[in-house]
């Protein structure tokens, strides 16, 4: 048992004191416990939330929403334009970039838009708990969890070792779909008349699956390549995303494929 718990806390030390330095200092970043325990109190909250709900009325959320959704909106503009700006100045390869471990302001600029991307995913976690307060459960469904959930541990790491990169075409991509994502839930939480102008619901469904094939390709092309980024985090990324293109495409056949063939 004494040896089994030295290797745990072995790997533990390794992993604390192998990351970028540059990014230790950082909130959430040195270790890996303020993540894990959020994770932990996010599963409670998704288990019992609903327990604690059950013979309450739900709570009527609507400016509180406004201004989480489009503040979202903000936060996911601001993160693209940086990951953008950056790569474009520091003359990024969409095909194979390593990562600028110095202290130059490009590279300290892409690291601190990876800091602010993986925080957007802890704050992300908010999704589910207005879906409980507001007792839409239909939402929460394993796709939601699993995404929300595991994004804080990805990104977590991405910030930890590889803040830059590789990973910056990930940020880039999901912030531009989360500035819609979010601007749709914008206009969702003004009230049910604002619901003639979402017509678009499926096609922003399309765009996550888009941007999901897009993060496959480039990943998958620098597992064949000789590229100076870590391929162990290439080759995680790459079946995570597999994972979540057979999540998504399974939402999007039942949402509007299954749907529209059972009103035929």
């Amino acid at each position: 048992m004494a040896s089994t718990w030295e290797k745990i806390r072995d790997f533990y030390d390794w992993a604390v004191e192998n990351g970028d330095k540059r990014t230790d200092p950082w909130f959430l970043v040195y270790s890996p416990i303020p993540i894990i325990m959020t994770f932990i109190i996010y599963l409670l909250i998704c288990k019992y939330g609903p327990k604690y709900m059950r013979n309450r009325e739900p709570f009527n959320l609507k400016y509180v929403l406004l201004v989480y959704n489009f503040s979202l909106v903000a936060i996911s503009a601001y993160i693209f334009w940086e990951f953008l700006v950056t790569s474009i100045r520091a003359k990024y390869s969409y095909l194979c970039e390593p990562v600028d471990y110095s202290n130059s302001e490009l590279g300290l600029r892409m690291a601190n838009v990876c800091w602010w991307f993986f925080f957007s995913k802890v704050i992300e976690l908010m999704d589910t708990i207005f879906f409980i307060l507001r007792k839409k459960y239909n939402q929460i469904t394993f796709l939601h969890v699993y995404h929300h959930g595991t994004m804080i541990f990805n990104w977590w790491a991405g910030v930890k070792y590889v803040p830059g990169g590789q990973s910056f075409f990930i940020g880039l991509l999901n912030s531009f779909v989360h500035i819609v994502m979010y601007l749709y839930y914008g206009i969702a939480a003004m009230g049910p008349h604002m619901q003639k102008y979402l017509w678009w619901k499926r096609y922003l469904t399309m765009l996550q699956l888009l941007q999901f094939f897009g993060i496959a390709v480039h990943t998958s092309y620098n597992l064949f390549t000789d590229c100076d980024f870590p391929d162990g985090f290439n080759l995680f990324v790459f079946i995570y995303i597999i994972t979540i293109i057979i999540l998504f495409s399974n939402f999007y056949y039942k949402t509007y494929i299954q749907k529209k063939i059972k009103k035929a």
